[in-house]
């Protein structure tokens, strides 16, 4: 893909001491001096259940597919059988697969309202038949795609015997003369009809096709922030800034609004959806993040519209004077459960929290992204930085947890009890570049993990005084569900 370069880091495969982090491949670098177009610049990122698929979305509504290329090898074994022997460890590559359009420019006449193609979020559904399903939605609009190999079939050559090969003309008039005098009895076929020139289709290889299962619009008023699937594999949720509604999949005309925090007076409006997200196990439970920092756990159990939450996760109220960015830098702009849903991941402007489902007095641990950039806030504000949404990611076995940063940087953390582990990495083919082992002390909070201690106090730089490219942000980044390996959305090559 043209632009934004879509990385892959692999580390790795035990898990206990800290990981040894190198990079393993790059897709769609570009050549020094080519400038990136908008359009492709890479908006969502996200492995399948499976890691053996890659999906990427682009700001120009496309969807890019990878698929891995190591699964099995000449021994003809599967890798993770083979991985239990003793074969050598190999990091997991990957290969173009397919692309496909997902969305377009579209104006709501209505409103006035230039809605754009960017893919803001893509979630893979279950698979089926061999085919794959994935969900990909713009601002307004959520699409359900079916892509499948389809055989080729092309006209190779025709059945004509090469010594009976006479005239086009000759057949016809032979043919003919022949049709008219011979007797077709007993099933006799005449020679000319026997050598007739006739195309012979064969199918050659698969190609594979993106085709639009379902079409789910005309159901938010906002932008679309979030989409989840349920464990159940049929339901799945869309969430904007004020509302959150329950689809099935196979009804695109017709959705349930489970949350609503829209006051009667918008004046009264106080904070915003910013993420939402489907428990991995428990189909009935959902948590969402807002503006102010808080994240609240719903069971869709108790009330058709679960506008009362039976959990409420937020920080403690920190004493001291609150500055005009207080607000803003606590909104959470991006959650994740872990892998069992024990755990759960949230991802402010500043911090990366780890929070316990079953304890709601504060979070078991937070780690500083990059503390560095306190002193510089009100710059962040006047160049918008302060408000971009960084993701964040987790492990398939829970002991890991990252999320990205200015200058195409990301931040590793081990959340394993006891574990110290902590890791700047540039998403770019030297990862160790950037690297600075920054102090930790165990938190006070809990046993699962750490608080990670501050980084350099200087503006403007990094923890390893590099100057800050604001331009250069890492907002998009997946794990791999069953390997340490991570996918990020670069800037840079």
């Amino acid at each position: 893909m043209n632009g934004d370069d879509g990385e892959v880091v692999a580390a790795s495969a035990d898990s206990s001491p800290p990981l040894e982090w190198r990079f393993s491949q790059v897709f769609g670098e570009r050549s020094a001096g080519e400038e990136v177009q908008e359009v492709d610049v890479i908006s969502a990122i996200e492995f399948d259940h499976s890691g053996d698929h890659l999906a990427t979305g682009d700001r120009g509504g496309r969807v890019v597919l990878f698929e891995r290329s190591d699964v099995r090898n000449s021994s003809g074994g599967d890798r993770r059988d083979l991985e239990e022997t003793d074969y050598p460890l190999r990091h997991p590559e990957f290969r173009y697969k397919t692309e496909f359009q997902s969305h377009d420019p579209e104006f709501d006449y209505l409103k006035s309202l230039e809605i754009e193609e960017k893919i803001n979020k893509i979630r893979w559904c279950q698979t089926a038949n061999g085919a794959l399903f994935l969900l990909s939605t713009n601002d307004k609009t959520i699409k359900y795609w079916k892509v499948q190999d389809k055989k080729i079939k092309k006209i190779c050559e025709v059945n004509s015997d090469p010594s009976k090969t006479i005239g086009n003309e000759a057949v016809a008039s032979s043919s003919n003369s022949s049709i008219t005098t011979a007797c077709f009895g007993n099933g006799g076929v005449p020679e000319a009809i026997s050598s007739l020139r006739l195309p012979v289709v064969t199918s050659h290889e698969s190609s594979p096709v993106a085709r639009c299962r379902k079409v789910y619009s005309h159901a938010h008023d906002y932008h679309i922030n979030s989409i989840s699937n349920n464990s159940d594999g049929e339901t799945f949720i869309s969430a904007d800034d004020l509302r959150i509604n329950l689809w099935n999949l196979e009804i695109s005309n017709q959705s349930f609004n489970i949350v609503d925090v829209k006051p009667e007076k918008m004046e009264d409006l106080s904070e915003v959806i910013t993420s939402a997200e489907f428990h991995p196990t428990h189909c009935n439970m959902l948590a969402y993040s807002s503006s102010k920092g808080s994240i609240r756990l719903i069971d869709l159990r108790q009330s058709a519209l679960c506008d009362s939450h039976s959990k409420l996760f937020e920080e403690p109220e920190a004493a001291g004077p609150k500055s005009f960015f207080t607000e803003i830098i606590a909104s959470v702009s991006d959650i994740k459960f872990a892998k069992e849903g024990r755990y759960l991941l949230s991802r402010d402007y500043m911090t990366l929290k780890l929070w316990d489902i079953n304890m709601d007095s504060g979070p078991v641990s937070t780690f500083q992204v990059h503390e560095y950039l306190k002193p510089k806030l009100c710059d962040l504000y006047e160049n918008d930085c302060i408000f971009d949404k960084f993701e964040c990611c987790i492990s398939g076995n829970g002991l890991r947890a990252a999320t990205g940063s200015y200058s195409n940087l990301f931040r590793v953390f081990g959340v394993s009890p006891g574990s110290t582990e902590t890791a700047t990495l540039e998403a770019s083919r030297n990862p160790m570049r950037r690297h600075v082992p920054v102090p930790s002390r165990p938190s006070r909070l809990g046993s699962i993990a750490r608080v990670v201690g501050r980084g350099s106090e200087s503006s403007g730089v990094d923890g390893n005084n590099n100057a800050l490219d604001y331009k250069t942000k890492l907002l998009h980044l997946a794990w791999h569900p069953n390997e340490n390996s991570i996918a990020c959305a670069a800037g840079n090559s």
